[in-house]
């Protein structure tokens, strides 16, 4: 009998104790919550770069072009860097020529299967199997719809610049066709397209790498390049107004 007034007293002090702690735990839960909102918050007011949200693995198309550009795949990505390397020390330094180079490639391998395919013959050997290419008519559909989308936008721009309405977007095609001009006088275009290309293998691992630093530097450099634009714009606008008014 008094094993039993002792269990129940047990289970009694029991229940009591689990509704004395039940509150601090609901309370700990909510603490939690309110912390990683807070978390999350914070994360979203941080600057990124061109106000990107996502990683930039998924910014780049988390892709095989991806991992190739943020080298995920080492042996890939060094592979093709050689291969771009070689392709431009033959057309730049030996001053081999692009036409020239595919027509000895095609010599050199409509030779081979060409020859493979009668020796077959003789010496009781399966000939290669050439698989039959075929470029769908879709794909062929999409690139020249997106080519042409860019080009309309292009023109647009370029409409927009010449009519007057966006001096912001003026000073900033000056600027780059004149940095653009600077680098045609000092290399020639495939050694521009190689710098391009050495510069999306580079600059896309840097800025991953480094992209909390990245991010804050920039946020620093564009808040000052708005106040010196805010400056040159009402110099500009003054300037235009004066003339208006002696007209």
């Amino acid at each position: 009998m008094a094993d039993h007034k002792e269990s129940k007293m047990e289970e009694l002090a029991h229940k009591i104790h689990s509704k004395i702690s039940s509150p601090s735990s609901s309370s700990d839960s909510d603490d939690d919550k309110r912390s990683h909102a807070r978390a999350v918050a914070l994360k979203a007011k941080v600057y990124r770069l061109y106000g990107r949200e996502k990683p930039l693995h998924q910014v780049l198309g988390a892709g095989k072009p991806a991992d190739i550009l943020l080298w995920r795949n080492k042996k890939l990505s060094g592979g093709v860097l050689g291969g771009v390397t070689s392709l431009w020390f033959l057309f730049e330094m030996l001053d081999y020529h692009l036409i020239t180079l595919i027509c000895h490639l095609m010599i050199l391998a409509l030779s081979v299967l060409f020859l493979w395919s009668n020796a077959s013959n003789f010496i009781n050997n399966s000939p290669p199997t050439i698989p039959e290419v075929v470029i769908p008519e879709k794909c062929l559909l999409k690139a020249a719809s997106c080519f042409t989308f860019e080009i309309n936008r292009t023109l647009d721009i370029v409409r927009t610049i010449a009519t007057g309405k966006d001096l912001k977007t003026f000073l900033g095609a000056i600027a780059g066709l004149w940095f653009l001009s600077i680098l045609g006088s000092c290399f020639n275009f495939l050694t521009m397209v190689y710098i391009v290309f050495i510069l999306l293998y580079t600059v896309p691992v840097f800025y991953e790498k480094y992209e909390d630093k990245v991010d804050a530097f920039s946020e620093k450099m564009i808040i000052e390049l708005k106040k010196q634009f805010a400056v040159l714009e009402k110099k500009v606008l003054s300037s235009m107004n004066k003339e208006k008014k002696k007209d």
